[in-house]
């Protein structure tokens, strides 16, 4: 009996939920409501999908040695449902860089949600096993190695993978609360009690790397600047964010020794979606600041960087 026959139609539909929403959260997917994210400056705007695909996939035409330009064009096709063209792309973009281990497990995904019949394919799960290999803590990769254990009838162990991967979430993550959920649903579908346990569970402490600057040390807005924000027409707010992440920019031109600002910068995108933006922010900011390797690196995969 094939893996994909040995649970039901209807658990299968909440695993894939379960995961979906877990990898949304956890960034490497992107922002699955728009590709505005992965659309170079040029073509940004009211562009139809139709022709930010066609930017992008002559990009891949005059950067076909791009890792970047190929993981923007597979996150593009993710968006859209196509799934086959994410892998194609992903494929692409692991070959270029085969030590990206958010690579290989973005690349893994897409290959799992373009399976119409096998709910883990080989090949998907050799992607999350090379992610693994290259990064034994990349959460996206654990998720789906759990999802298999779960698949393969192992749900104790599956839940026991999902809570070791919920003790070294960071306090905050954007995916904790979806891994929750997750952990609860399956519970319940296997009669496996898990609420004592989770409410026991607590993710752990942010390092100092972890820490988000805005938390750290730099001042945000106050109550009152963001009530008044929200006053604003929605083309107003749209202008006042342009403006500070402008101001942003300008402010790193003058002084790209900012290591927070940089920190600041991929924030702002990854907030309006914009990660392949966050993306060359991480990149200009290492280029800009080769000490600060480590903690930009850490930064950016608290805040789901797409390669980071």
């Amino acid at each position: 009996m094939s893996e994909s026959n040995k649970m039901s139609g209807a658990n299968r539909a909440i695993l894939i939920a379960a995961f979906v929403l877990l990898a949304a959260a956890v960034g490497y997917a992107v922002w699955r409501d728009s590709v505005r994210s992965t659309i170079p400056p040029a073509v940004e705007g009211g562009a139809a999908p139709s022709d930010q695909l066609a930017e992008l996939e002559a990009r891949t035409k005059r950067e076909p040695d791009s890792a970047e330009a190929w993981t923007a064009l597979g996150a593009a096709h993710f968006d859209l449902g196509d799934f086959g063209g994410a892998a194609a792309a992903y494929e692409k973009a692991v070959a270029l860089s085969p030590e990206s281990a958010g690579l290989w497990s973005a690349l893994g995904e897409a290959r799992v949600m373009g399976s119409n019949s096998d709910p883990m394919p080989a090949a998907a799960l050799e992607a999350f096993n090379k992610a693994i290999a290259l990064d034994a803590k990349d959460p996206r990769a654990r998720y789906f190695l759990a999802v298999k254990k779960d698949i393969g009838g192992d749900h104790k162990g599956a839940i026991e993978d999902w809570f070791s991967l919920l003790a070294d979430t960071p306090q905050g993550a954007p995916w904790e609360a979806d891994l929750r959920r997750t952990i609860e649903q399956v519970g319940q579908i296997h009669k496996i009690d898990v609420t004592t346990r989770l409410a026991n569970t607590q993710a752990r402490p942010l390092t100092a790397n972890e820490m988000p600057v805005a938390a750290r040390a730099i001042p945000g807005p106050s109550r009152a600047d963001m009530e008044a924000a929200s006053q604003l027409p929605k083309g107003q707010q749209d202008a006042m964010i342009e403006g500070m992440v402008s101001g942003l920019e300008a402010k790193l031109k003058a002084n790209p020794a900012d290591v927070d600002r940089w920190i600041m910068l991929m924030r702002s995108r990854m907030t309006l979606g914009e990660t392949a933006k966050a993306a060359q922010a991480l990149k200009d900011g290492i280029a800009a600041n080769p000490a600060a390797a480590g903690r930009l690196k850490a930064q950016a995969q608290l805040l789901g960087v797409p390669g980071a």
